[in-house]
């Protein structure tokens, strides 16, 4: 593939919602309730953008919000909710033909819960009407799911009745393109730039189709963790330019591991966001409370079904930066929170644990937009490393057993570790976790906008 083909992704995205309306089920003409029935789109001349598209639901959010004081009103179920936009997912956003339209946006009620509404539109931009709302998940936990059936239409179906395809699992193997893409800030003087370049191991082959960067380039490797990192020295020159790379994965489903380890004491160490001991230790030592003789894997599922029963999956407020601590105060977050607090569990009580981080390829269609990246955790019992995934676990609750000790198939790794030391570093010092790109200037750090795709290779 050229690197050309790169640009094709939103294209890509936007014929595959036509084709096969993804999961979220954006209805055009109904057969009956929960059934989405494709259309036929050869005709159409011209599509309305995907930014024209975002533009039509924010406008509609907000004309809502002024009808009522400031909030989005929704019915579920007999309550009111009174929302706020927190943002549009333009990963998803479509162009279904015949003035057609989907948007999927999250939507924050006043206690924090972070509903993510399924909008269908109807009409020209600057005039697009809301023909149907859907909420689909609530703190990242979904209400229903999609399946495809023979004749290329998808019904809605209850979570319990789901496979594990349909709620994000592939297993075995995953063979797919993945497409790494960031748009550099306006640079103002003297800039560098750090990213990784996912590598090879037992559990995924990566083969890098395609470069394309601006600026000087040297690649740096973290002795620690055996992670490739590319640094680029940029100036003014290169405002606006792309990163772009196009990997090709074939990536085995993760179970408990042997790995040689000199000395894997270094995992019962603190990092900067992930202190050991202290109120971590009591918490671990009161969620093993009748267990304590019982061994570290009986220790770790303890830990992991505590902060399962004790946090809510929230990408609202302060998240994402993979504190222990803020994940131990507010029992809310994103991936980094739920594994940093297990880390710091676990290390208080002895269990070595460890962290990476990488993205999530969705499971139930073949390409487009990926919502971000993804982290986990491993942990160490019984001379084996084993995988765990306790934000997935909390969304599916039908999965919580799988997620201990499996990571699927289809998922990349970009890094390991936290506290990344380079020879070349930020002033700020060690890099907390790396997969999007980070950028300094004049000691500021900024982070470029990024996005994922992907393209699925074993149809």
């Amino acid at each position: 593939m050229k690197i050309n083909n790169f640009y094709s992704c939103s294209i890509k995205l936007a014929v595959f919602f036509t084709l096969s309306l993804m999961i979220f089920g954006c209805q055009t003409n109904k057969k009956e309730a929960g059934q989405i029935v494709l259309e036929e789109v050869g005709s159409i001349k011209k599509k309305v953008s995907i930014e024209e598209i975002e533009e039509g639901i924010k406008a509609y959010i907000e004309d809502e919000k002024l009808k009522n004081k400031g909030y989005f009103l929704i019915n579920d179920e007999g309550e009111e909710l009174r929302l706020k936009l927190v943002r549009v997912h333009t990963e998803y956003l479509s162009n279904l033909g015949h003035n057609s339209h989907f948007a999927c946006v999250d939507l924050a009620d006043e206690r924090g819960d972070v509903y993510d509404v399924d909008f269908f539109l109807e009409g020209e931009p600057g005039q697009m009407q809301v023909t149907e709302t859907s909420l689909h998940k609530l703190n990242g936990k979904p209400r229903y799911s999609w399946k495809q059936l023979v004749d290329k239409t998808w019904r809605r179906i209850p979570v319990g009745q789901a496979s594990n395809a349909l709620l994000g699992v592939k297993e075995d193997r995953d063979v797919f393109e993945f497409y790494y893409e960031a748009v550099l800030p306006k640079i103002n003087s003297k800039a560098k730039i750090w990213f990784p370049i996912a590598n090879s191991d037992d559990f995924q082959e990566i083969t890098v189709k395609s470069v394309k960067v601006p600026g000087r380039q040297t690649i740096e490797k973290d002795e620690e963790f055996g992670n490739t990192v590319m640094v680029l020295e940029l100036d003014p020159s290169h405002s606006g330019e792309s990163i772009q790379i196009i990997y090709s994965v074939i990536r085995m489903e993760k179970t408990p591991y042997p790995e040689k380890e000199e000395d894997i004491s270094r995992y019962l160490e603190p990092n900067l966001l992930l202190p050991v001991g202290g109120r971590f230790k009591e918490i671990a030592e009161e969620a093993i409370r009748g267990k304590e003789n019982d061994g570290a894997l009986v220790h770790a599922r303890a830990l992991y079904d505590y902060i399962i029963d004790n946090m809510r999956y929230m990408k609202f407020g302060t998240y994402g930066t993979g504190s222990a601590d803020l994940a131990c105060d507010s029992k809310t977050g994103n991936c980094t929170e739920f594994h940093s607090y297990f880390i710091s569990l676990s290390r208080s009580i002895g269990i070595p644990s460890r962290f990476a981080i990488g993205a999530s390829i969705p499971s139930e269609r073949n390409e487009g937009g990926i919502d971000g990246y993804h982290c986990w955790a491993e942990f160490y019992a019984e001379g084996k490393w084993w995988p765990v995934d306790i934000s997935e676990g909390n969304k599916y609750t039908a999965l919580a057993t799988y997620y201990f000790g499996r990571h699927p198939a289809n998922r990349i790794e970009l890094s390991k570790g936290r506290d990344l030391s380079l020879p070349t570093l930020p002033q700020s010092g060690p890099i907390n976790f790396l997969a999007y790109p980070i950028m300094e200037e004049d000691g500021e750090i900024f982070y470029p906008k990024t996005t994922f795709s992907f393209n699925r290779i074993n149809k």
